[in-house]
């Protein structure tokens, strides 16, 4: 069992960067497959990007590909995600989870075991 924590959410404008971070604050994230999803209000949980275990493959939503990388430090037990080139449909809460499935990656939000609480973009225009 994990307890994810996130952090770096923020208010900036269109076309800055920002890093959003996630830490276990209970457990490991070094066994799980790791994705990052976003939400905005009345919406669905969105895929954004996911990584293998071992940190060697990564898949990234279309809408990302290209301006966000999803990273993980195994030796300190984070889980990043780079963000630049920001748009204001970028705006959403966004959430690290865990998955002990099998797999490389994941893109579904149903093959995720354990959740942060999210942190906030909001990106004006």
């Amino acid at each position: 069992q994990v307890q994810l924590v996130e952090s770096g959410g923020g208010v900036v404008q269109a076309g800055a960067s920002l890093r959003l971070s996630c830490a276990p604050s209970e457990g490991s994230l070094r066994s799980y497959i790791m994705g990052w999803f976003r939400q905005t209000p009345g919406g669905e949980r969105k895929f954004v990007a996911s990584i293998s275990r071992v940190a060697g493959s990564t898949s990234h939503a279309n809408s990302v590909r290209g301006r966000f990388t999803i990273s993980r430090d195994n030796a300190k037990d984070e889980l990043s995600l780079q963000m630049n080139h920001l748009t204001p449909d970028d705006t959403a809460v966004y959430f690290c989870a865990a998955s002990g499935r099998s797999g490389i990656t994941l893109t579904n939000p149903a093959d995720y075991n354990y959740w942060g609480q999210g942190t906030r973009v909001t990106v004006s225009s």
